[in-house]
């Protein structure tokens, strides 16, 4: 671990630069704490800076939008939107006024597009970039070329040993996840900040993007579905043993999506397959925030080896669609799940094209593993252009069965 978070480098500066230099509005989306404010602040002194944080400049803001746009400077960033959505229409009339582009950078810490009282959607004016908790590869200071090279057909060029991660590595990487505030520090106090992260996202800010009646409610939620990260979702028996109503859990479950908390991976199907199962998945998006609502720690990595797996396969699609943010946006993502229970963690389309990834925690890989890969490729026929299977081993090697498919250990993710 690092002693500080300033010592990371942003893979998404450059998309950043890129937006600004031909859009009006960019805005900034993702979880608080993950690093948007720091991010934004590169652009001072070109760029000055408010915070809806700050009680005077929100109160301005929610009192005449109009007013608080028009004494704005040239080039402003508006730091936590969310907290005023009613800002947006005045944003817009100020931007159809004078469409330079780069004029105002916008981060908010809840998904704009999803607030129910959403002024504006800024439709043509805005792109929209998300930035997520920390990569391994940006905690490991290296590019993430990892799915450009999956993507680009690169892998097969370079079945090579790399070095064997030591034992405790993937258990530490999980347990850490990817705020900067918690990997800078030692495992317990890490913990202590997940559990006051998420009280205060559940005692403050859920209340910025919906109707909350019961904030406990969304609590005890949040804890049973970090004991089910990586699993299909059953709406109804989390209300069951929460004895909440199935609209409200639908309701939390739209909450933590909104605050980047929760994500629901929807399932890939073709419509003439008839047997796959089309019921989502859901994910936490920080895997360190699941491991302490779940009460894991890294001596339970053999006993508690399920629920790690879970996790594990949780925190490799937040890395793949992490880097994704700087390789390809448009890029598409799902889970596969049939009736027999054959299943790919991770598909990822663009168009019909179609990959595929398998997660698996054990440092070696049998012969029945990758079944599943087989199976999405069946299904794709000339669409299925490639896929892997991360396992925690050192070796990588072709599996047979199915063409451009891989063996490649989990180090890949960050050390490419």
């Amino acid at each position: 671990m690092v002693n500080s978070v300033s010592t990371y480098s942003r893979r998404l500066i450059d998309s950043l630069h890129t937006a600004l230099a031909d859009t009006p509005v960019v805005c900034l989306l993702g979880a608080r704490q993950c690093g948007k404010t720091t991010l934004a602040r590169t652009l001072v002194p070109e760029y000055a800076y408010f915070s809806f944080d700050d009680d005077a400049t929100l109160n301005f803001a929610r009192t005449d939008p109009t007013g608080f746009v028009t004494a704005l400077p040239a080039k402003a960033v508006l730091d936590e939107v969310q907290r005023v959505p009613e800002l947006l229409r005045a944003l817009k009339l100020a931007v159809d006024a004078d469409r330079r582009a780069g004029r105002f950078v916008l981060t908010g810490s809840a998904n704009l597009l999803l607030l129910p009282n959403l002024g504006d959607s800024l439709a043509g004016r805005m792109e929209v970039l998300y930035l997520q908790p920390l990569s391994a590869a940006e905690l490991a200071h290296q590019p993430g070329r990892f799915l450009s090279d999956l993507l680009e057909n690169r892998l097969k060029a370079e079945l090579r040993p790399t070095a064997t991660l030591a034992p405790d590595t993937v258990p530490q990487r999980l347990l850490a996840g990817g705020f900067p505030e918690a990997v800078a520090r030692m495992p317990t106090r890490a913990r202590a900040w997940h559990r006051a992260y998420v009280r205060t996202l559940v005692e403050r800010d859920a209340r910025d993007v919906a109707r909350l009646r019961d904030a406990s409610a969304l609590a005890r939620l949040l804890e049973l579905l970090a004991l089910r990260t990586g699993e299909l979702i059953n709406v109804s028996s989390l209300g069951n043993e929460l004895n909440l109503r199935r609209e409200t859990v639908d309701h939390y479950l739209d909450v933590g999506e909104r605050l980047f908390l929760l994500r629901r991976l929807p399932p890939w199907h073709r419509n003439e397959a008839k047997r796959l199962i089309k019921t989502p998945k859901l994910h936490f998006v920080d895997s360190g925030l699941a491991a302490t609502l779940a009460g894991l720690h890294a001596e339970d990595w053999n006993t508690r080896r399920e629920r790690f797996g879970h996790l594990l396969e949780s925190w490799v699609v937040q890395q793949i669609m992490t880097q994704a943010g700087w390789t390809d946006p448009d890029l598409h993502f799902w889970h596969y799940r049939d009736k027999e229970q054959v299943e790919v963690d991770l598909v990822i389309t663009r168009g019909r094209q179609t990959w595929g990834v398998e997660v698996k925690s054990a440092m070696t890989v049998l012969p029945g593993d990758g079944r599943g890969l087989r199976h999405l490729a069946l299904q794709c026929g000339t669409d299925y252009c490639g896929g892997v299977l991360l396992y925690a081993g050192s070796s990588a090697w072709a599996l047979e069965g199915t063409h451009n498919t891989f063996a490649v250990p989990l180090a890949w993710l960050w050390d490419r």
